[in-house]
């Protein structure tokens, strides 16, 4: 009788070890979602699809549609659209804003059939807008989408108002990055495999992150796990992409580029790159920051992006 009790606790106790190791991380995601679906309603965001040509896009909408300017903004690679949620907030009382989960990131699907190039996805960008009717906008993109961003101030220029690069991929950087150095070495940090991997990478990404409890970390460390193939083939696509080094001086649109000093993804030598390439080019730095400036620190980023805006109407 005695074994029968100690075997029935064990295998309660084993049954609730599973279902606490499944649905923990569940509930850090619906907690992460319920937690942005309140904020964004609170700063005048809205949920909207965008349908184009080869995807349908998920988006956060705000802002007045009478507003005479739009501000579109572009996550990096493996992001999505919560990273400008608080920065976003800043700017919806006089523009229209428009904020983007590309192709295989956030609620947009992944497609095996696409390709995930920077000039692809600037393309994919410019469609949404078709889709909306924005003829000009400012681009804001921070990491990959500020490559995006460029792209599109080369590609269609007369579509873009201005561009803000935020820790912008896109050129050689003249010295190596944490980042560069381990995939010198033949590891991506951006391949997770398990948690404490990701904890390792989330250290990378931001010198001052914003709090999030461990289960939210612990969701976010199993998506990247789960994704792990369809953001190694974005990766792929993305950084096979030519570098506009040698074309910078095309760049004529007004252009202001913020780095974040302490940023291990993107070296800040890379800043001074994009600011002599591109005529007039304005450069900001922030001593305490890392790759991501617009989560790190929304409102002094907002506010110097919004004085830069102010110039360009």
């Amino acid at each position: 009788m005695k074994k029968s009790i100690l075997f029935a606790a064990l295998a309660v106790t084993a049954s609730l070890a599973i279902w606490a190791s499944v649905t923990y991380p569940r509930v850090g995601g619906e907690v992460l979602h319920l937690a942005s679906s309140i904020e964004t309603k609170i700063y005048g965001l809205h949920r909207a699809e965008v349908n184009i040509s080869d995807s349908r896009m998920m988006s956060w909408q705000g802002g007045p549609q009478e507003a005479k300017e739009t501000v579109v903004m572009i996550h990096g690679y493996s992001s999505e659209k919560t990273v400008w949620m608080r920065f976003a907030s800043h700017f919806t009382d006089s523009y229209r804003v428009l904020i983007l989960d590309l192709p295989g990131h956030g609620e947009t699907a992944f497609d095996p059939a696409l390709q995930y190039d920077t000039v692809s996805q600037a393309r994919r960008v410019v469609e949404a807008m078709d889709a909306l009717n924005i003829k000009r906008a400012h681009i804001i993109g921070n990491s990959m989408g500020g490559f995006i961003a460029a792209q599109l101030a080369l590609h269609h220029a007369e579509r873009v108002q201005s561009a803000v690069l935020i820790d912008a991929a896109g050129v050689v950087a003249p010295q190596e990055s944490d980042m560069a150095k381990m995939l010198a070495s033949g590891r991506n940090p951006f391949e997770i495999h398990n948690r404490d991997e990701f904890i390792e990478f989330y250290a990378m990404t931001m010198a001052q992150p914003p709090y999030l409890p461990k289960m939210i970390l612990d969701y976010m460390a199993d998506d990247y796990i789960v994704r792990r193939e369809s953001l190694t083939r974005i990766f792929q696509d993305f950084h096979n992409s030519d570098f506009l080094d040698a074309r910078l001086s095309e760049i004529h649109v007004p252009v202001l580029i913020l780095w974040g000093e302490r940023d291990r993804l993107l070296h800040i030598s890379s800043a001074a790159v994009w600011q002599s390439g591109i005529a007039n080019a304005e450069l900001i730095t922030y001593s305490n920051l890392g790759h991501m400036p617009m989560l790190e620190a929304p409102s002094q980023s907002a506010e110097d992006v919004l004085t830069f805006l102010a110039k360009h109407p």
